[in-house]
């Protein structure tokens, strides 16, 4: 939807650095939050609407853009380091300390959402986090099932919201990493040469562009043209490889590429389903 590149205050610090590269001399530093925070603002002026933000560390402890989000009325599930400090009805506490007093029973199972071996299940625990200001505040925890590793979000709802909420957008977050991944795999997002500020910004958003082709045309298949249960739905990277194999570059005829196509997604369509059934069956 957008993009913002960091600019270190070494290069802010000085005009005629950021004059050759073709940022403006009076390019001010800004912190990552802070670029977010201009994004967002940008999305929310423009009439989109956003129910939740969700982000990691950097982001979940700045408190000026959780202050913005709550001042734009927009939910969010932020990440939070485990020494970061959260009050409540008694006295300040840090995240980890906090964890330590919740009891056995107040831990739920909950799934963060699919992933490519099933659902992502953790034990989830939320403490309220009071504040005269409007809005519903809380500290949510989540613990890893195997490993008893925790991680910490700060979370913030217009209005009261369950659990199960805060859990689907805290798991919600991996889109970003995913996204990336996507970006840089499939349209190249990576593969420039920053040496100017003006083509970073044109590399940037072609990239981008082919990356939302390859993200409408799947959500148009996946609409319009359902796929058989033996076969996984088209995803961006396969829609890429065709449209590399059948029109960029044609080896093959069209036929022998969509049934090599087929096979390939059959065969993706039955791992997942053993992923599936073999986290469904019981432990021995």
């Amino acid at each position: 939807m957008d993009r913002e590149l960091y600019i270190p205050r070494s290069w802010t610090d000085q005009p005629d650095r950021c004059r050759a590269a073709g940022l403006d001399p009076d390019t001010a530093f800004a912190t990552k939050p802070e670029l977010a925070a201009r994004m967002i603002a940008r999305f929310l002026d423009a009439g989109h609407h956003a129910a939740w933000v969700a982000g990691d560390e950097v982001y979940g402890g700045n408190p000026k853009l959780r202050t913005a989000l709550e001042e734009r009325g927009t939910g969010y599930v932020l990440a939070v380091a485990r020494t970061h400090e959260v009050t409540t009805q008694a006295r300040k506490f840090r995240a980890d300390a906090l964890a330590r007093k919740i009891p056995k029973r107040a831990w739920q199972k909950q799934s963060a959402g699919a992933g490519a071996k099933g659902q992502r299940f953790y034990d989830w625990a939320h403490i309220d986090l009071p504040d005269a200001a409007p809005g519903h505040r809380h500290l949510l925890i989540r613990r890893n099932r195997t490993t008893g590793e925790l991680a910490y979000y700060r979370c913030y709802s217009p209005r009261p919201v369950p659990l199960a909420t805060l859990v689907r957008v805290a798991g919600s977050r991996w889109r970003v990493e995913e996204t990336f991944q996507s970006g840089k795999g499939l349209a190249g997002l990576d593969e420039h040469q920053v040496r100017r500020y003006p083509s970073w910004s044109r590399w940037v958003t072609l990239a981008m562009l082919a990356h939302a082709f390859l993200a409408v045309v799947r959500a148009d298949e996946h609409t319009c043209h359902p796929s058989p249960d033996n076969l996984i739905p088209l995803t961006c990277n396969e829609i890429q490889r065709l449209f590399i194999t059948l029109v960029i570059r044609p080896v093959h005829d069209t036929t022998h590429r969509i049934r090599w196509s087929h096979w390939r997604r059959h065969h993706q369509a039955r791992s997942q389903a053993s992923h599936y059934h073999r986290q469904a069956a019981p432990p021995a």
